[in-house]
Parts: structure tokens; sequence; C-alpha cells
């Protein structure tokens, strides 16, 4: 986060009442945000560990906890392929002794993992703890963000079988992340080797610089390159694949809409597999990462005892029956929502 981040924050904690009188001048328009929506919201974690909460993980608890909640996209070594580029991989001891990835540099590794890019270990506690599960962000525990980032150090060899991971020896990892030496901060925003002559980065001088070209511009806005409209929907509707956190959304891809029945009003089961973050991955006519719901309402229509196979299959994960893309466990998920979701989904997956 930010400096301008970091201050404003201090200034809604700090200034709450004073903000609150600003308010009042215009009635009606916003409030001061209180210590715990503050508090909620800063869950960053910098380089300087600033952030870091109290807690501790061992490799063996990170790896039944990776089971679990990960291997599902990203294999039990943290190497598959299939759903996420691969986060272990193409890091040796001497990498880890000069803290420079020497694959990075020659371009022997077929492709770039996360722990060959990544510098800062803050960088993966942060992400974790806020951004996974895929289909559960912010639900881990800071323990087990801890055992998760001791089980991947540990599959990487930074970090030994039998260790803890804690915050009070994650600056001793970071000194032993492969590499931490490949992000140079030396240039005109960051405060890098020129600040220890009292300048920031290079002294404070941009590192780019570019003349405007104000000569024969164009009078009409064109756009470069765009898929065909044949190829637009090609990988689904990009405005459903998703998650129902963050800002990023996809542009429509999909057919058009009919018209609504101004009658009618829409599913609550589909508002509850988009609550949980289904439709991420499945249209209801369409497949997007695994099958459309009329897909799997074809397969299993007329077999016996199947409503109980889906709800464990939807419950527990799994890979196989529709190709090699996982599914993962959708613990996040109530068994009486799984159940409403997988009859739902039997019996046609409706939207209206």
């Amino acid at each position: 986060m930010s400096r301008f981040c970091k201050t404003l924050i201090g200034v809604l904690i700090a200034g709450a009442a004073t903000a609150a009188v600003a308010f009042d001048r215009h009635p009606g328009i916003g409030r001061a945000a209180t210590a715990a929506e503050v508090s909620a919201w800063d869950i960053d974690v910098r380089p300087d560990f600033a952030g870091l909460p109290k807690g501790a993980g061992t490799v063996d608890q990170g790896m039944a906890l990776w089971e679990t909640h990960c291997a599902s996209c990203h294999g039990v070594f943290g190497e598959s392929n299939e759903v996420f580029t691969p986060i272990v991989g193409g890091t040796t001891a001497k990498d880890i002794e000069t803290g420079r990835v020497a694959a990075l540099v020659t371009g022997s590794s077929p492709q770039r993992t996360t722990l060959m890019k990544v510098a800062t270990v803050s960088t993966l506690f942060d992400y974790i703890q806020r951004a996974m599960p895929w289909t559960a962000p912010k639900s881990l525990k800071p323990d087990e963000v801890y055992a998760i980032l001791a089980y991947l150090l540990n599959l990487g060899e930074i970090v030994p079988a039998d260790f803890e991971l804690n915050e009070r020896n994650i600056a001793e990892v970071q000194q032993r992340m492969p590499n931490r030496n490949g992000m140079s901060t030396d240039h005109g925003l960051w405060p890098g080797a020129a600040a220890a002559k009292g300048g920031i980065g290079n002294g404070g001088a941009a590192d780019v610089s570019s003349v405007a070209c104000m000569n024969d511009c164009k009078k009409t806005v064109e756009i470069a390159s765009t898929l065909p409209d044949y190829a637009q929907d090609a990988h689904g509707n990009l405005a459903e694949q998703n998650r129902p956190v963050g800002q990023t959304r996809g542009k429509p891809t999909g057919a058009p809409p009919a018209a609504p029945d101004a009658a009618a009003q829409p599913a609550a089961e589909l508002a509850l597999a988009n609550e949980k973050g289904c439709m991420a991955c499945h249209g209801l006519t369409n497949r997007i990462v695994g099958p459309g719901y009329n897909e799997i309402a074809a397969k299993y229509r007329n077999q016996t005892d199947v409503t109980a196979k889906l709800i464990e299959k939807v419950r527990n994960g799994g890979q196989g029956n529709w190709g090699a893309v996982p599914m993962p466990p959708q613990g996040h998920a109530k068994d009486d929502e799984i159940r409403l979701l997988v009859q739902w989904i039997l019996e046609g997956a409706k939207a209206q």
C-alpha cells in the first residue's frame, strides 16, 4: 500500500470526529469510516513486514491445509499447470545462495513460476491472506496462512521440513528467497541506493522521458486490435468468469440476454449460485471452466442416488468426470445450500 493510503488510514482513524463534522455540511452524503471498517480493509503486509499478524504454522500443518484448500487448482506439490501457472519449480540451491534466479537471466526455464519471480516473502503471505482460497477469499486464519506458506517454502527447499513459520522468523526466511535480489528499487519512484546519500531513488528524477506528439493526430479513435465477432465467446461469457469479489469484470461475450419477463423473478437458486462463486466456472447453458449446468443435468438424468453423489462431489471437490481441470472443494457452502443447488441443477437450472 502506498504512503498516501497509509496516511489516509491514519487520518480516518485519528480524525473521525473532525470528519464527522465535515460530513455534516453535506447531509446525506457519506460518513466517516469507523475504526472497525478501516481495520477490515487495512490488511496489507508490506515488505518490511508492517501489517504482519501474529501467528505460526508448520510445514506439516500446511501440507494438510494445502490438500484441502489448494491442491485441486495448484497440484499436490504446487507444480500443476492445469488451472494456474505453477507456483513451485525453476529455482536451485545456488539461486537461494545468490538471491537471483539464474533461469530468469538465461531463459532456460520453459515457464516462470511464482517462486522464480517473487522477490519478497511478504508478497506471498499478503496474497494468500487476501485472495485465497479461490472460492472463499479471506477465509483463512493467520495461523493457516503461515502454515500454507511454510509448506510452499519447503517445496522450494527454502525452509526445512520441520520448520515453523511465524512473525518472528519470517524476516530470516526473506534472506533465503531465491529472487530476493531480482527487483531493483534504484530509480525515480523508489527509495534505493541513492537514498543513502540523502536523495530519493536516483535523486527524485524521473527514470523515463517522453515528448508529447501533437502532430498529425487522428480525428477519430480507432481500435488497433480486437477479436473477430465469431471468436468473442470462444471461452464462454467472460463477464461470468469472475469471483464475486474485487473490481475486475470481464466484458460480456455471450449471447445477448433475452428480454426480461416483468412478472418473473430471478430464481433464488441462481442468486445462491452467484453468491457462492459457482457461476465463475459454470454457465447455465454453456461451458466456462467446467461444464454447463445443462450438460450436468443431461449426463445424470434418470440415474439413481445421483443427488447424494453430486452433493459429495461439490463438498469435497474432484477431477476426471469432465476432463483434467479439477473442481476445488466448496467448503464455504453449507450442506443444505449444496443440496438446494444440486437439486436445482438436476431439475434444469432455470434462471427464472
